[in-house]
C-alpha cells in the first residue's frame, strides 16, 4: 500500500479546473478522490469520502463560498485539513479562514513545490498519517476487442502471486472491479458467478464497511477478490460516478492493488477514476483505427489536466501480420513511448477465455503469460520499467508539459 494524499477539491470554476487538477495531479502520491463544483455538496463529501485534505478553490466569488465552506471547514479541522486559493489580496479573507481552521491560505499565482510541500505535511503530521491506500490500476482499451479485459483479470492474478521480502513472503490482497457496468466480462473470463455485485455497494456508499466489502467481493482460487457487474441494466443505470468513486475508495483501503477493468468510455466516472489512480494502461494494438483512437485519447486526457507521467501504453497482440505498421510508427504518431509489449498468442488467449481460466493456470510458461507476469512486477515495484521487456523500439519518455497560468514561478 502507497502513502497517497487524499484530496476533495472544491472548484466552481469550469475554465480552472484542468490547471487545477494538473497542479494537484504533479504532486507524487496526490489523488482526488472528490471534485465538487456545487458547494452544497460539500457537506455530503465530507462524510462519504475519506480524505486528508480540502483543496478549496474560492474564485471567481471568494466571499460568498466563504460564508458557506467556514462552518464546514471549522466542523471537520480535526480530521481534514483545508487549504484555500484565491487571487483575491483582502486580509479578512485570511483573517476568516485562519478563525476557522483552515491549516493554509494561498494567493494565486503561487510556486507548485508550495502547494506540494503543505501537502506533505499534512500527510505526514495529520490525522490520517498511519492510513494505508491500495495502488489503483485501471486498465482501458481504445477500442472493442483490443485485449483490455484479458489484461486486468491476467495482471490482478499476477499480481496476486507476488510475495514481498519487506513482509516475511506475505502475498499481497488483490481486487479486481468490472466497471463496465452494462457488458462486463470480468466474471466470465474467471469462470466465476458472483451472488453480488457493484450495486449492492452502492446502496449505502456513505457506509462501506469492511465487513461488507468480505461479504459482496468473490473470492476466486487465484487470490484475486471480484467485484462484479451488475446483473441487471436497470440497476448500472443508478449507478453514478459518485458511486464508483465511494466505492473505490473504500477498496483501496481494504486491498494493496485495486485492478479496474474499465471505464469503456471517457466520461464523468472515468474522470473520477482517473484521479484515484496510481498508474492506468492503455491497451492498443498495431492498427490504424485504434492507434488514432489512441491519440484521441491521449489529448483529451492531456486538455482535462491528467498527469500523463501516470500513464503507460501497452501494445497488445505484437507479432500479428500489421500491414506495414509498426511500433516506430505507432510511438511517432502518439509522440511517447509503448512501455509494455504483450505478443500475439491466438490459441493460448482464446483457449483461456472460452475455458475462463487465467494464463497462469492454463498456459504458464507461454510468453504471454509471461508477458502479463512482467506487467506486475513493474507496477509492484519488483522490476524497473527501464528494461524494455522485449520492446524493439524502446524511445524516451516525451517531453513534459510546461507549468499553467494558475501557478506562478518559484
Amino acid at each position: 500500500m502507497s502513502e497517497a494524499i487524499r484530496v476533495i477539491v472544491v472548484n466552481a470554476d469550469e475554465e480552472a479546473a484542468p490547471e487545477l487538477r494538473a497542479c494537484l495531479l504533479g504532486i507524487d502520491g496526490v489523488k482526488i478522490v472528490a471534485e465538487i463544483e456545487e458547494i452544497g455538496l460539500l457537506e455530503q463529501a465530507l462524510r462519504q469520502f475519506p480524505a486528508d485534505a480540502l483543496i478549496l478553490h474560492l474564485d471567481p466569488a471568494p466571499q460568498p463560498m466563504m460564508e458557506v465552506v467556514c462552518p464546514l471547514v471549522e466542523t471537520n479541522k480535526d480530521r481534514i485539513a483545508a487549504i484555500a486559493m484565491t487571487e483575491d489580496r483582502d486580509a479578512e479573507l485570511v483573517v476568516r479562514a485562519m478563525r476557522a481552521g483552515m491549516k493554509e491560505f494561498l494567493w494565486k499565482p503561487f510556486p507548485p513545490e508550495q502547494l506540494a510541500e503543505i501537502l506533505r505535511r499534512v500527510r505526514t503530521e495529520g490525522p490520517n498519517q498511519n492510513a494505508k491506500v491500495g495502488k489503483l490500476v485501471p486498465v482501458v482499451g481504445t477500442g472493442g476487442g483490443v485485449g483490455a479485459t484479458s489484461l486486468a483479470t491476467n495482471l490482478a492474478v499476477e499480481l496476486a502471486q507476488l510475495t514481498s521480502a519487506g513482509s516475511a513472503g506475505a502475498k499481497p490482497r488483490v481486487a479486481i472491479a468490472d466497471l463496465d457496468l452494462r457488458y462486463g466480462q470480468v466474471a466470465m473470463f474467471l469462470d466465476s458467478r458472483p451472488t453480488y455485485s457493484i450495486s449492492d455497494l452502492c446502496e449505502t456508499p456513505e457506509t462501506i464497511e469492511p465487513e461488507m466489502i468480505a461479504r459482496v467481493m468473490f473470492k476466486h482460487p487465484t487470490g484475486v477478490h471480484i467485484l462484479a457487474h451488475p446483473s441487471d441494466p436497470a440497476q448500472a443505470e443508478r449507478i453514478s460516478a459518485a458511486h464508483c468513486a465511494a466505492v473505490l475508495g473504500a477498496l483501496q483501503a481494504n486491498y494493496d492493488f485495486v485492478v479496474i477493468d474499465g471505464p469503456s468510455r471517457i466520461d464523468h466516472t472515468a474522470r473520477v477514476v482517473f484521479d484515484m489512480t496510481d498508474t492506468f494502461l492503455v491497451v492498443t494494438q498495431l492498427l490504424v483505427p485504434t492507434v488514432r483512437n489512441t491519440d484521441r485519447m491521449l489529448h483529451e486526457l492531456t486538455r482535462a489536466g491528467f498527469n500523463m507521467d501516470r500513464l503507460r501504453l501497452v501494445c497488445n497482440r505484437y507479432g500479428r501480420d500489421a500491414g506495414h505498421l509498426d511500433i516506430d510508427d505507432a510511438e511517432a504518431t502518439l509522440g511517447r513511448r509503448i512501455d509494455f509489449v504483450i505478443p500475439e498468442d491466438w490459441k493460448a488467449a482464446s483457449t483461456a477465455i472460452n475455458m475462463g481460466a487465467s494464463l497462469l493456470d492454463h498456459a504458464p510458461k507461454s510468453k504471454l503469460r509471461l508477458a502479463y507476469q512482467r506487467i506486475a512486477k513493474v507496477l509492484a515495484g519488483n522490476e524497473s520499467d527501464d528494461d524494455d521487456g522485449g520492446n524493439p523500439s524502446p524511445n524516451g519518455r516525451p517531453p513534459k508539459k510546461g507549468l499553467f497560468s494558475f501557478i506562478g514561478g518559484s
